[in-house]
């Protein structure tokens, strides 16, 4: 879950807190995989679709809200599980579904 200030959640502070070198390395490749023409909402979008695949659930949610705060819509959002249905098998669509379910 976001924070109430909007940012990371709380474990991924604390996280961070406990490793920082490991979080200045996540923004790094983050920043990297940022760069290109691709504009923001696709990249989430993007993201979005990756974290369904790899079935990672937490990934999912984040994912999820940061797609909507990059302007991407629930519309936009279900096609990206619908796309995954024919490539991931139905059982792990109807996952993901729930997963961005718990966002909205």
């Amino acid at each position: 879950m976001e924070s109430s200030t909007g940012g990371p959640p709380k474990a991924f502070r604390d996280f961070g807190a406990k490793f920082p070198k490991i979080a200045q390395a996540w923004d790094l490749l983050s920043e990297a995989g940022a760069t290109g023409p691709l504009d923001e909402k696709t990249q989430r979008l993007i993201k979005l679709a990756v974290s369904i695949g790899t079935r990672a659930e937490g990934a999912t949610h984040s994912a999820t809200r940061k797609a909507l705060k990059a302007g991407a819509t629930k519309e936009e959002i279900y096609q990206v599980v619908a796309l995954a249905a024919s490539t991931l098998g139905l059982p792990n669509a109807v996952a993901a579904f729930t997963w961005i379910e718990d966002m909205f």
